[in-house]
């Protein structure tokens, strides 16, 4: 992927994060009181039916599992779980804790997909955690340990949820539409039974609130999330969610220009660190990719497929073809030489074509 493509893709990236920064303001201004789940549902399950109809694909095999997983952990405990936090913790408290959500990505990125760790990855997270608190944190009393819990385990769920989605990828032929379909479908279907066990029948509704769970389901939610699972398979983890301060950002903004809240010198400060932060969080990062060399040999040609991370001195691309005769997408130079030439053997001239995986 080359800067301008890289660059665009985290644009649209951020404006993910940035809508959901306007959920706060819409909620109050225009949605029934007392209502998280219920919330919850409205934003997840007619998003992922909306996709679902638009994408017309299916999960199949492993991907049945795989989906309800990921909708689980991205949507189903995800929001029930923020909610509760947001309920339970004063002063911005639970934006706090879900602002070290790139540190928890660190560390399941060196786990799950065996990203080492930098001390720039980290040193991010911590700056923008730290502006993030300044810009919401205010003075209260003891903190409840279950709105604590619910933060971390909020926290931690989306962040897991976001390795897993970069480590499974998509199938074959399904695009992030589909994907995100099955996620929201998956995850409303999680919190339905949920929302009305502990919340009941439905409100009535007037058309000010149908206005909000339109915005909060089709901008706020299908399209966000779309972008933001688009993003995942395009950017590196880490990446993608240093992105997720733009959220409480937002809503200090929203609130200050349409609520009339005041922000402060320290806020404008805090906003300002986690602002840069996330900004050098994608300045100069490189996006591990897949080098594809095709390697003649003797009237065959054997595919190596190398995952490299973008090279400092880059050479020139290669062009490549992947395994199943499309160009290989966002490759990468190739600076690993190729293998010394040698005698064919049998097995090359039965396996023409076949690929070689390291």
């Amino acid at each position: 992927m080359n800067a301008v493509n890289r660059s665009t893709t985290v644009l649209l990236t951020a404006l993910a994060p940035i809508s959901w920064g306007t959920t706060y303001a819409v909620t109050t201004q225009f949605l029934p009181p007392d209502r998280p789940l219920f919330t919850g549902l409205m934003r997840a399950l007619p998003a992922g039916l909306v996709l679902l109809a638009l994408a017309r694909v299916l999960p199949r095999g492993a991907w049945w599992w795989k989906a309800t997983v990921l909708g689980a952990l991205n949507i189903g405990a995800f929001f029930p779980l923020l909610f509760l936090s947001a309920y339970r913790l004063p002063g911005g408290m639970a934006a706090v804790v879900g602002s070290i959500g790139p540190l928890f990505v660190v560390g399941l990125s060196a786990v799950l997909l065996g990203q080492r760790p930098t001390a720039r990855s980290v040193l991010t997270g911590a700056v923008a955690a730290f502006g993030v608190s300044l810009v919401v944190l205010k003075a209260a009393g003891a903190l409840d340990p279950v709105g604590v819990l619910a933060a971390l385990a909020s926290t931690a769920s989306m962040s897991t949820g976001t390795v897993l989605t970069k480590r499974w990828g998509r199938p074959d032929g399904v695009g992030p539409l589909a994907l995100t379909g099955w996620q929201l479908t998956a995850g409303g279907l999680l919190i339905a039974p949920v929302a009305f066990l502990a919340e009941g029948a439905p409100p009535a509704l007037d058309g000010r609130a149908v206005g909000g769970y339109l915005y909060l389901a089709l901008a706020n939610t299908a399209i966000a999330y779309w972008l933001w699972f688009r993003g995942i398979g395009r950017l590196s983890a880490t990446q993608v969610t240093l992105l997720g301060p733009l959220s409480p950002l937002t809503a200090a903004v929203v609130g200050w220009a349409a609520l009339g809240q005041t922000l402060t010198p320290l806020q404008l400060a805090g906003m300002a660190l986690a602002f840069g932060a996330t900004v050098t969080g994608q300045i100069g990062a490189r996006t591990p990719s897949v080098c594809v060399r095709e390697v003649p040999s003797r009237g065959t040609a054997v595919t190596q497929r190398r995952r490299r991370p973008w090279p400092m001195n880059p050479a020139p691309v290669v062009a490549s073809r992947s395994p199943h005769g499309r160009a290989a997408p966002d490759a990468v130079p190739c600076t690993v030489p190729p293998p010394a030439a040698r005698r064919p053997t049998g097995s090359d001239r039965g396996a023409a074509g076949s690929v070689s995986t390291d």
